[in-house]
């Protein structure tokens, strides 16, 4: 009776050890979680504790890297995750010189890419490489516009523009004089920073001799504060615009009154509070936010939440690609990607996904607020 259940326990065992692993898809994320870009990769690299670890029928992987802030290292790591974890899809990177240095090698590896990177270059316009990237982030236009469409409404004539010298400054200047000239708006004086610079006195003091009714400056994290706070200091009593890029709580802190009146067009996250309960992303926001500061105990910043949203759209994306081709497979990442093209109506922290062959970011007017910032808080603009 013992040597059966003995039998019997030994094949049970075998039986289980003989049975297939769960079927798992491998998602690799690349943030800057060090050097300049480190304010906004931190939080994207934090958000991957909170990204589904189930999707399906499958387990989900994340192999998540930091690039340093450095394009060259992005690539290195890129090739490295399609190479040896074979991955299924990448979430990444953080900057937006990194983001358009990769583009070829996504293209290459057939491998869907979701980039929270500011830049609508990495989707526009559209090209046999770009099709490979979805954008979790709001367009430049959609920002710039509402930024644009203040300007006008407080009889702004004349604009002064600072902004990094890459990818992402390249087009916001780009998307804001086309804007600028369809609205009357004069751009007055036009200059260029280095993220890690630490003096623009320089061109602070061209920009101000130029006297602009306002000055847009085109930075992220903790760099934006650089220009805004160098005119102030010498004199310059005009309005300031600031882009998406600054949206973080860093800003207002290292800014502090130096940033006060600042204008900019972002995330419902800022200013969650006053936001209608009736926005269909404020439930999701709110989700996001409380889950992150179980962890971590402090708030998150959007960027955060622009790789939260990547995950969202994976698991929205993977059940449908699956019903084509296993994971693991060339047949599953080209899967995926139709999977993401076809997402309609997906409610995210950001604002509302609907992707088209043409429109790899999907927002629309739902996905940005004006907002500005006043007793050194983000609050709705009035």
């Amino acid at each position: 009776m013992r040597f059966t259940s003995f039998v019997a326990a030994t094949a049970l065992f075998a039986a289980l050890g003989a049975a297939p692993a769960q079927a798992q898809v491998k998602i690799g994320v690349i943030t800057s979680a060090t050097g300049p870009t480190a304010m906004v990769g931190i939080p994207q690299k934090n958000a991957v504790a909170l990204l589904p670890k189930k999707i399906g029928d499958y387990t989900v992987e994340y192999i998540s890297l930091d690039d340093g802030s450095d394009p060259t290292q992005t690539v290195t790591s890129f090739r490295k995750l399609v190479s040896e974890q074979h991955i299924d899809a990448f979430i990444g990177p953080t900057g937006s010189p990194n983001a358009m240095g990769i583009l070829q090698f996504v293209a290459e590896s057939g491998t869907p890419m979701l980039a929270p990177v500011g830049t609508a270059e990495v989707v526009l316009p559209m090209t046999a490489q770009k099709k490979w990237v979805f954008k979790t982030t709001q367009n430049t236009g959609i920002i710039a516009k509402a930024l644009v469409e203040h300007m006008v409404k407080h009889h702004v004539k004349t604009l002064g523009f600072i902004g990094f010298n890459d990818a992402y400054g390249e087009d916001w200047l780009n998307v804001t004089s086309k804007l600028a000239k369809e609205n009357g708006i004069d751009i007055v004086a036009t200059e260029r920073y280095q993220r890690s610079d630490s003096s623009v006195t320089g061109q602070a003091l061209k920009i101000k001799s130029a006297n602009p009714d306002a000055v847009l400056v085109a930075g992220t994290g903790t760099a934006a504060v650089l220009p805004q706070a160098t005119l102030v200091k010498q004199g310059y009593k005009g309005t300031f615009y600031q882009t998406h890029g600054a949206a973080l709580p860093a800003f207002l802190k290292l800014g502090g009154k130096d940033v006060e009146g600042t204008i900019l067009a972002a995330s419902l996250m800022l200013v969650l509070p006053e936001i209608a309960d009736s926005n269909p992303s404020k439930a999701i926001a709110q989700d996001f936010i409380q889950r992150y500061q179980a962890i971590y105990k402090e708030r998150p910043a959007t960027f955060g939440a622009n790789v939260y949203d990547a995950g969202l759209l994976l698991e929205r994306a993977i059940p449908e690609a699956a019903k084509t081709a296993k994971p693991g497979t060339p047949e599953f990442r080209s899967a995926l990607r139709d999977a993401l093209e076809s997402t309609k109506e997906l409610v995210a922290t950001q604002g509302v996904y609907t992707m088209t062959p043409e429109d790899h970011s999907g927002f629309d007017e739902r996905g940005r607020e004006l907002i500005t910032v006043k007793d050194g808080q983000w609050r709705l603009a009035k």
